[in-house]
């Protein structure tokens, strides 16, 4: 399993990231963008407008959304995090004389792999686009989007490595489209 995390691809493409991609305000705009602060008023104001809009719909809606993330983060975080130990680019003796890290952020010493932002955001980015795609049409797409840009984020700030990223976007791709799949056959936005 050691090769399966000593990909140079995954280093060389995090350095490209995060030390040759930067500037002042994506230094100052991606903290910002893998915070909770910045995103969990995003998600209040989807239930409140699905509440407001589907009542006894909405309901189930939110119950259905609320699973998504439940079960990405354990499915990441308790699964495989505990099962499978890498270190966080952050946390990497030999990564160090070239990795960026930026003031005032903390960082995580848990296993690095897989990205529960990545399996959470994007679990949420299915979820939302498969169950609001009638009426948002292509626009539903912009949730692959916010989802993409808080992952973009993780490995600008070297709090994980892309092929992290990836892992737990495919996790959150699949309960997303479970959790969506189930929600619409049940009951669906109408």
């Amino acid at each position: 399993m050691v090769s399966l995390f000593n990909m140079q691809w995954d280093k060389a493409v995090l350095r490209c990231i995060n030390a040759r991609w930067h500037n002042p305000f994506f230094d100052w705009l991606m903290p910002f963008l893998r915070n909770a602060d910045m995103w969990m008023p995003f998600y209040f104001f989807l239930i409140l407008f699905v509440l407001f809009n589907y009542k006894k719909t909405g309901w189930w809606w939110v119950l259905a959304a609320a699973c998504t993330p439940v079960l990405t983060d354990f499915i990441s975080s308790d699964l495989v995090k505990q099962n499978f130990h890498r270190l966080r680019p952050c946390n990497e003796p030999a990564i160090a004389g070239w990795l960026r890290i930026l003031p005032g952020l903390s960082f995580p010493q848990s296993s690095s792999f897989t990205s529960s932002h990545a399996a959470n955001h994007f679990g949420m980015a299915v979820f939302l686009f498969l169950t609001f795609k009638k009426s948002m049409g292509k626009y539903a797409a912009l949730f692959f989007l916010w989802a993409a840009s808080i992952c973009y984020a993780q490995v600008y700030v070297g709090v994980h490595y892309p092929f992290d990223i990836l892992c737990g976007a495919l996790i959150g791709l699949l309960v997303g489209y479970a959790t969506a799949t189930v929600f619409n056959r049940a009951k669906g936005l109408q």
